[in-house]
């Protein structure tokens, strides 16, 4: 059987050491204020994760702004300044290609709180309450 015969279900630990090293390099950029324009250094942009096609030549960047606000302005103006934020990342990366970068919104936070306001709903607490066991026949008479 060759490599190629195994189908993994998820990124590969390469694809994800890589992508760890793109996140970081991305952070210390948004950090920085590396980018001058404006609607980008006037958001507080928070990389959470960073997945790598299996070659390793494109990057879809996950980021929140602080509070939510202004996701769309944020995404278009990271869109707008991806070839140089690409060139950054080429001069802090060590990889034979700079991979391309895609930004997505990073909804995971959002999930979290819907899921933790459900838990804390009064119809869910109450089922989530210990019940009184059965009664046993002798309680019965």
């Amino acid at each position: 059987m060759s490599r190629n015969d195994h189908k993994s279900s998820g990124p590969s630990h390469r694809q994800e050491r890589v992508g760890e090293t793109v996140r970081h390099a991305i952070s210390d950029i948004f950090t920085r204020r590396e980018i001058a324009d404006r609607a980008l250094t006037r958001h507080s942009l928070t990389t959470s994760r960073v997945e790598m096609s299996p070659d390793l030549k494109l990057a879809t960047v996950y980021v929140t702004t602080l509070g939510g606000r202004e996701t769309k302005a944020a995404l278009a103006a990271l869109d707008a300044n991806r070839r140089e934020l690409r060139q950054r990342v080429a001069e802090r990366v060590n990889l034979k290609f700079a991979p391309d970068l895609r930004f997505r919104l990073d909804a995971s936070l959002d999930v979290q709180s819907r899921i933790d306001a459900l838990l804390s709903s009064p119809e869910v607490a109450r089922d989530l309450k210990p019940q009184d066991p059965d009664p046993t026949p002798e309680d019965k008479t």
